[in-house]
């Protein structure tokens, strides 16, 4: 069946090639990526055992796709959509493919900085643990802030230890490090800081009671994922099974993308289905982002 959806395989095949070939020169430019994959095949990781049999270009290689694999995941869409638009003999998966990139790198980009702002959360809690205990200890507050490794923190942090160090102003230091996602917790450490300095209150007691705060927060915006993990997953499987539908089809032999691809009603259904798919996603995104007060979703 033709029609003006579709495309001969051999097009198709090229079009994958092409794909792929976007995939590799992605991978090939990326030298900060291929010094950490070094890292990763030097320190025992999946291929580290096939370093000393290898041939260094063929690791160099592997290194390279592995590294530029994990950064540019959403670049995987294309020889996915190709491969669909072989199955069903059609240009539309290749195009969706590309339509679907710039929508996977920006949601990939968002749950980054969701965890990076996690991290960063979970480091000033362990700040105000740590340096109240050395606090606790017997040390002096520059001290036991030098101490503190904060990379969780950013390159913002490194103004703090450098502040207690040479004298300067640390709580304006924190508060500037406090303006990053997740950091805001800072905030209340300049303060107890400064009420310790200016007043002579106890900084530990205030670390203490600023991480007990913290903490709670912590655990009351856990407890509200996982209650609402439900919703999610729920959203997820709904969203799963009309592409499991089209595998039980080709398997009884329908042929079904032929069907959606090669037919108006098939191409009317497949419109309709894709808007009703992406509403359904978007409402569920919605409900999680309306429940969790804007922190979920982002």
């Amino acid at each position: 069946m033709t029609g003006p959806a579709s495309m001969s395989p051999s097009p198709l095949f090229g079009v994958l090639l092409f794909c792929t070939a976007v995939v590799a020169r992605v991978a090939v430019r990326r030298g900060a990526e291929l010094r950490r994959a070094r890292l990763l095949f030097a320190g025992g990781g999946a291929l580290g055992a096939w370093a000393p049999v290898l041939p260094g270009w063929l690791l160099e290689g592997a290194a390279r796709v592995v590294a530029s694999a994990r950064a540019r995941r959403e670049l995987l869409c294309l020889p996915v959509g190709c491969a669909v638009g072989l199955l069903g003999d059609s240009f539309l998966p290749p195009l969706a493919a590309l339509v679907a990139v710039p929508l996977v790198r920006r949601r990939l980009a968002a749950r980054r900085r969701r965890r990076a702002r996690e991290r960063r959360s979970e480091a000033v809690i362990e700040l105000c643990g740590a340096v109240a205990g050395e606090l606790r200890a017997g040390r002096q507050p520059g001290e036991a802030v030098r101490a503190f490794r904060g990379e969780a923190l950013g390159p913002a942090w490194s103004a703090v230890p450098a502040a207690a160090r040479f004298g300067g102003d640390v709580p304006a230091a924190l508060r500037e490090a406090g303006r990053q996602e997740g950091a805001e917790g800072l905030a209340g450490v300049a303060a107890c800081w400064q009420v310790a300095v200016d007043g002579g209150a106890g900084l530990a007691a205030g670390l203490e009671r600023v991480g007990s705060a913290l903490s709670a927060e912590r655990d009351q915006r856990e407890d509200l994922t996982a209650q609402l993990a439900g919703v999610r997953s729920t959203g997820v499987m709904l969203a799963l099974l009309p592409a499991v539908a089209l595998a039980m089809g080709g398997a009884l032999g329908a042929h079904p993308l032929r069907v959606l691809l090669h037919t108006p009603a098939g191409l009317g259904c497949l419109a309709l289905g894709g808007l009703l798919e992406g509403a359904g996603l978007a409402w569920t995104r919605r409900i999680v982002h309306a429940a969790s007060g804007g922190k979920e979703g982002t």
